[in-house]
């Protein structure tokens, strides 16, 4: 599959947030009131929001490419970004999410490979995300690729307080002490 993954620049802040408002009302709007997700997307997807977040240094987006089409993209925090604080040797992955004519072709997992790589350039030796409770596929992927449950939080959409399982791996060490 021909793929391409790049970080996203200052001129990709408006397609960044389209995709972010369509991948999230394509994973989770059949399964939330129109209401509570209408007012989650106006505050976590505001244009001012997205500019906010891609300035922050602790920050980064990813856009992934299937035959040169925007499928995904990725966003990965450190330090005082985190959402939750597992400590500095940490990195989070805040979102992960493909465009649903690209799931099951490898993106995701794409993505995920790339959060790992960045986290080990960065000498993090843990990874962390979190994913709702009753997003079973996703616990799966994670579950296969070495993720295990270690907390969970609240993760408010609207007027619903939804629980988030925090899944963390153990990034491996090379012989010279790094990530």
């Amino acid at each position: 599959m021909n793929t391409m993954i790049r970080k996203c620049t200052k001129t990709d802040i408006q397609e960044l947030q389209a995709i972010s408002r369509q991948t999230f009302v394509e994973t989770f709007g059949t399964q939330n009131t129109p209401e509570d997700l209408q007012h989650y997307l106006q505050e976590a997807f505001h244009i001012k929001n997205v500019e906010k977040e891609w300035t922050n240094p602790n920050s980064v987006f990813y856009f992934i490419y299937i035959y040169e089409k925007l499928a995904g993209y990725l966003k990965l925090n450190q330090d005082e970004a985190q959402t939750e604080s597992y400590g500095t040797e940490t990195m989070e992955v805040e979102r992960i999410y493909v465009l649903k004519e690209f799931k099951g072709k490898g993106s995701g997992k794409k993505l995920l490979e790339k959060a790992e790589e960045v986290a080990h350039q960065q000498n993090k030796n843990k990874i962390w995300l979190g994913v709702w409770e009753h997003n079973d596929k996703a616990i799966e992927f994670y579950k296969k690729r070495g993720y295990q449950k270690i907390d969970e939080h609240i993760f408010q959409l609207g007027e619903d307080k939804q629980t988030d399982f925090i899944f963390m791996k153990k990034l491996k060490i090379d012989e010279g002490g790094t990530a």
